[in-house]
């Protein structure tokens, strides 16, 4: 595996990361897997420190973050919205140069963008981006780990999304599929379609890759797709909206006939948990043979390792 030095950045969204870079870190997370499996693991995180900055809950992040950090001998702290004054009695300016002289580096799940940019600007510390309103990119590195595990490629594949168009999760699919060559669909009520800023973005990094979108309602778009994806049709934070979006994402569910539909035996399942069955997908789909959810959900801990040990320098480190 050709060396790339990523040392010292941090992981806002990957508009910022080069195809290269990219491949770099999922190599790097294969090869992390490998070794898990093997049992193998060593102190590359000895003598360093990561903050844990939670404001919105989580199972998969928190756990992929706080054990593939101390399995490596490095010292996790978790920190919720209780336990410091991000934004409250201090700025979030502040906060960030506190931490950066404390820590090594720093993850931040939470709501705005701009505060995990803040982080970035004023701790001097690579940053990690464990999920915003506008973004999700550790989820999607992920996603095309468990891509690239079942099809040996990723140029070429074609990837439909099914349900809210405009989330961070398929946001962040559509940056890590144009820049790897992944055909998307993006199935989707037309008042949750992307916006055409963003849609645009991604066909122009896109065609560097010769792979292509297409956003519509068409549920009959699905054929010829590899994999499925969904999510939640009512977000963290959306709980005041949730009927509305249940009504109008109801046609747009995953279900047996909708897997059928691609015409692909092949075909496989994904989704970014948690997932509430009954709604964006059946309670079949998501436990039949073709559901890879839980290899994405074991991903998320060795891809997140790739993008920590790359980014602190210590990938070749034992």
């Amino acid at each position: 595996m050709k060396k790339i030095s990523l040392e010292g950045r941090s992981l806002v969204t990957w508009k910022d990361y080069t195809k290269e870079e990219i491949l770099y870190l999922l190599n790097l997370a294969i090869k992390l897997k490998q070794e898990k499996h093997k049992k193998i693991t060593g102190q590359r995180f000895r003598g360093l420190s990561l903050a844990m900055i939670f404001e919105k809950r989580s199972t998969r992040t928190r756990c992929s973050f706080e054990t593939s950090f101390g399995e490596e001998g490095g010292h996790p702290v978790f920190l919720s919205t209780q336990d410091i004054q991000l934004g409250g009695k201090e700025s979030i300016q502040d906060t960030a140069r506190v931490l950066g002289r404390m820590f090594d580096a720093i993850e931040f799940r939470g709501f705005k963008q701009e505060h995990l940019e803040a982080l970035v600007k004023y701790s001097g510390k690579p940053v990690y981006n464990g999920l915003t309103d506008e973004f999700h990119p550790t989820q999607a590195l992920a996603d095309i780990m468990t891509l690239y595990e079942e099809f040996g490629r990723l140029k070429g594949l074609n990837l439909c999304y099914c349900g809210d168009g405009r989330n961070n999760v398929v946001k962040s699919l559509m940056i890590i599929s144009a820049k790897t060559g992944i055909n998307m669909t993006v199935i989707s009520p037309e008042q949750l379609f992307p916006s055409e800023d963003f849609l645009e973005y991604c066909k122009k990094e896109g065609e560097k890759e010769g792979c292509s979108f297409t956003i519509t309602s068409d549920m009959g778009k699905v054929k010829d797709a590899d994999a499925l994806y969904t999510d939640v049709w009512v977000s963290m934070g959306e709980e005041n909206v949730k009927e509305e979006r249940l009504s109008i994402l109801k046609p747009f569910q995953i279900n047996s006939a909708v897997m059928e539909s691609t015409g692909k035996t092949s075909c496989i399942f994904l989704h970014c948990l948690p997932a509430v069955k009954g709604e964006e997908v059946t309670e079949e789909v998501f436990e039949s043979p073709a559901s890879r959810v839980w290899e994405q959900a074991e991903n998320r801990k060795h891809t997140i390792k790739a993008i920590m040990l790359a980014t602190l320098g210590v990938e070749n480190k034992r």
